[in-house]
């Protein structure tokens, strides 16, 4: 077979010509190749991947711009939603539920676009992570929302508000990884499936299954609702309340809720039966102010039996709207050891009580909860039904 003087050439024409139609990219840069993967160069869209923060520090502004105004407190423990960027500052997205009575229709024409909602409660309402939950900020009046309408009633009000948190003030939460049992497939050597607990050990189906005692159990699932204390720990019968004992670090615990830094818990253990004493039927014992102020509806019309300091006898004004006005009421601390302030209506028939009373003194009162939290000032409102020293 014949071939030409130019088909023997053309290996060589086409290597000269490579030169000048590439141009040579030189040793590979592994560390510049990430980075340009990592961030997008300048000019080019961002995509911020959306994470959970956790808020470090109590109190913590939340902007409505990077520096600019500052809108809101955040509480510690809270957690948000938030852009991934670079820098001192996070985008984040702010979301819980609200006090419906608490909230209204922005002015006309809105403040600003994209909003449907406005705190109207004075000075201040609280965000919850859940109706009746954790706290997550404080808003002032006149602190604008968009609703969900997930979740949402009259009650209360499931909302949300994008603005900016400084980076320092956040750290980011780990996600959950699930994760199942695997076993060891003799046949191929390969990890596959485990059996579900209580599932049939044997089928026509899976002929290729290990005998009884081959699989690899996974470990069990983790309850995150059990915990025990990492050293001795002082039990308390309310966040910031008063002391009711020292847990030791092996005292097995459940988690009921969570508030912030503080966890709620339930400890199970033994008492002699001697040391104990029979709460009168229908009276509540054990339960806080802090409880009341936290679901104050949940109380309505209870019977509780505090123990407080009387302080002085007043008579209710326009400020104290839950109460009638012109009523005598008892102001006073507690229930101790807590500190805050408690409002005891005194019916015309036991006021005769309250003239041998001195101020800080210790009386016990078994009374009917009026309201939770007062509207003005939040403190519980109790109507008195017995007034005797303590035992």
């Amino acid at each position: 077979m014949q071939s030409s003087g130019a088909y023997h050439a053309l290996p060589v024409a086409f290597s000269l010509a490579l030169p000048a139609l590439f141009t040579p990219l030189g040793p590979f840069q592994p560390l510049e190749a990430e980075r340009r993967c990592a961030w997008p160069q300048q000019g080019g869209t961002a995509l911020a991947s959306q994470a959970r923060l956790r808020v470090t520090t109590d109190g913590a502004w939340f902007y409505q711009e990077m520096g600019g105004k500052r809108l809101a407190r955040l509480a510690r423990g809270a957690v948000l939603m938030g852009d991934s960027t670079p820098g001192d500052w996070l985008n984040v997205t702010l979301e819980g539920w609200i006090f419906g009575p608490s909230v209204g229709p922005p002015p006309s024409p809105p403040a600003r676009a994209g909003f449907d909602l406005v705190v109207t409660r004075i000075p201040e309402e609280n965000l919850r992570s859940a109706p009746s939950g954790a706290l997550v900020a404080k808003l002032p009046q006149g602190f604008l929302l968009a609703k969900l309408d997930e979740g949402s009633s009259e009650r209360w009000v499931h909302v949300t508000r994008a603005g900016w948190v400084q980076k320092a003030d956040v750290e980011p939460v780990a996600p959950v990884v699930r994760t199942h049992a695997l076993a060891l497939d003799t046949s191929t050597g390969r990890l596959t499936p485990g059996r579900r607990p209580g599932g049939p050990r044997d089928s026509a189906a899976h002929t290729g299954s290990p005998p009884t005692g081959d699989s690899l159990r996974g470990p069990a699932p983790v309850d995150p609702g059990r915990v025990e204390p990492s050293r001795p720990t002082v039990l308390y019968r309310a966040p910031e309340g008063p002391p009711a004992g020292t847990l030791a670090p092996s005292a097995p615990l459940r988690v009921l809720g969570r508030s912030g830094e503080w966890a709620r818990v339930e400890v199970q253990g033994w008492v002699k039966s001697a040391d104990l004493q029979t709460a009168p039927p229908g009276v509540l014992v054990g339960v806080s102010a802090a409880e009341l102020r936290a679901d104050p509806e949940r109380y309505v019309g209870q019977v509780l039996r505090w123990t407080v300091q009387f302080i002085a006898v007043q008579q209710a004004d326009e400020l104290r709207p839950d109460i009638p006005a012109g009523a005598t009421y008892m102001l006073a601390r507690g229930p101790l050891p807590e500190r805050g302030f408690v409002y005891v209506v005194i019916p015309e028939s036991r006021r005769a009580q309250l003239g041998s009373l001195t101020p800080l003194a210790t009386i016990q009162v078994t009374a009917r909860v009026r309201t939770g939290r007062s509207r003005f000032l939040g403190n519980p409102v109790l109507d008195v039904l017995t007034l005797e020293a303590p035992p």
